[in-house]
């Protein structure tokens, strides 16, 4: 297909990041496929996730497909851009289309980035998630490749102001081990050892990271920061989803 949007859009993003002096630790970059579909699942910390879980595959010289809520796509501004780079999107209360859709473009041989949380973590662990991926990997006969992301939340994320414009900020993106179900894996098994896997990379993410405060809103409780514990952010999730329906 053609790439008239994506390629001048990460362009963009790669100078403003280096305009800031982000400092990006990259790992694992090598287990991603230079050819051949696979299911990219990444934790979800900020609203600028799409990006860097992108720029795991730049190194293989991939883009990645994201599956994104419809809304996203409804919006004057994000929804060209989202639809010029060939994402897939997902409406929540009828999402066979967009499963069926990720399956086709993996079958093709395309890269899905999927955030099977289904939304930001509040406290910045990763929260249950959904079997979707590990599904359509399975149905497409391609490997899940798990994705742990840090930092970003510091520039923008649920609940607190943006601060896209502060500088030397240091982002986090390990590549987990390919996983690729076989025989008789049964989903829920499967599911839950990519959750592990998450949690694993991202907990090696955290404790590496180069600023390591305490004290502050964007670590994790249980690393001595102020982020909400797993319970209080479910409790916030519960608090909001009336007022979003």
């Amino acid at each position: 297909m053609a790439e008239l949007v994506y390629p001048p859009v990460l362009r963009t993003a790669l100078t403003a990041f280096k305009l800031l002096d982000l400092r990006f630790r990259l790992e694992g970059t090598e287990r991603i496929p230079r050819s051949g579909g696979a299911v990219l699942v990444s934790n979800h910390v900020s609203y600028l996730d799409f990006v860097f879980a992108g720029f795991a595959a730049r190194p293989a010289g991939r883009l990645v497909r994201f599956m994104a809520k419809k809304e996203v796509f409804d919006h004057p501004v994000s929804g060209p851009l989202m639809r010029g780079m060939h994402h897939i999107p997902v409406d929540r209360s009828a999402g066979a289309g967009a499963y069926d859709a990720a399956v086709r473009a993996l079958k093709d041989g395309e890269i899905i980035g999927n955030f099977a949380e289904a939304t930001i973590s509040r406290s910045f662990t990763v929260k249950d998630i959904k079997s979707g991926p590990v599904r359509m990997a399975a149905d497409a006969g391609v490997p899940v490749i798990p994705v742990a992301l840090w930092g970003g939340q510091r520039l923008w994320t649920k609940g607190r102001p943006r601060k896209l414009l502060q500088r030397h900020v240091p982002i986090t993106i390990l590549v987990g081990e390919p996983m690729l179900a076989g025989p008789g894996d049964g989903i829920a098994t499967l599911t839950g050892d990519l959750r592990r896997r998450m949690a694993d990379l991202l907990d090696e993410a955290q404790r590496t990271y180069p600023d390591q405060r305490r004290g502050v809103w964007w670590q994790p409780a249980h690393l001595g920061g102020t982020a909400p514990t797993p319970e209080e952010a479910d409790a916030l999730d519960a608090a909001s989803r009336p007022r979003r329906e």
